[in-house]
């Protein structure tokens, strides 16, 4: 993506691993001169003065199993009275530390989710969705997939909260727009 569009900012955690992908990842940013900016949990990044993102996940101890995979940012954006939780490619290890660090409040929950790790049968389990009770879901997945994602018993555990569930394979790109009147959703239907 940042080969081809202009990004001003790029947000991500600490990695648990390095690789050659994240090495020529970092040498793009440098070379393309665009502002990285590290979090961690508890970090709030402002957007304007309605708008900020919290990230929730990880922490500074890094889950061992799959590193870069469940490690990934966790983080609840919010506008007006509206939330959306980004999940990254977390599988339920990570949703199990996550939801002993957020059970006892109301931190997880968010009007919309965009699912983790594409809808893989790994993740979006029954005690986190709970947490998170969403009324919108969105998966990011691509068409004919060779994992068979998204899983069917993720789409049933996310229809026990809501029937409004977008994914990519059949809506292509998904727009969200939020304002101070809601938010607006618009799909464009890839070829």
């Amino acid at each position: 993506m940042i080969e081809n569009l202009k990004v001003e900012n790029i947000i991500i955690s600490k990695q648990g691993e390095e690789s050659d992908n994240f090495k020529k990842f970092i040498n793009l940013i440098n070379e393309k001169n665009i502002n990285l900016i590290i979090v961690k949990k508890g970090d709030y990044i402002e957007i304007d003065k309605y708008s900020h993102f919290e990230i929730l996940f990880p922490e500074t101890m890094y889950i061992s199993e799959n590193v870069l995979n469940n490690n990934s940012i966790v983080a609840k954006f919010t506008s007006n009275n509206i939330s959306m939780l980004f999940t990254g490619d977390i599988e339920k290890v990570a949703e199990e530390r996550i939801c002993e660090l957020y059970e006892d409040t109301n931190k997880l929950e968010s009007s919309i989710i965009k699912v983790a790790h594409h809808g893989s049968k790994s993740s979006s389990t029954e005690k986190f969705l709970n947490l998170v009770k969403p009324r919108i879901a969105f998966i990011g997945v691509g068409k004919d997939n060779n994992f068979g994602h998204p899983a069917s018993n993720v789409i049933q555990r996310i229809r026990k909260y809501t029937n409004i569930i977008y994914r990519t394979d059949e809506s292509g790109e998904i727009e969200i727009k939020f304002n101070k009147n809601g938010i607006k959703i618009k799909t464009m239907v890839s070829n």
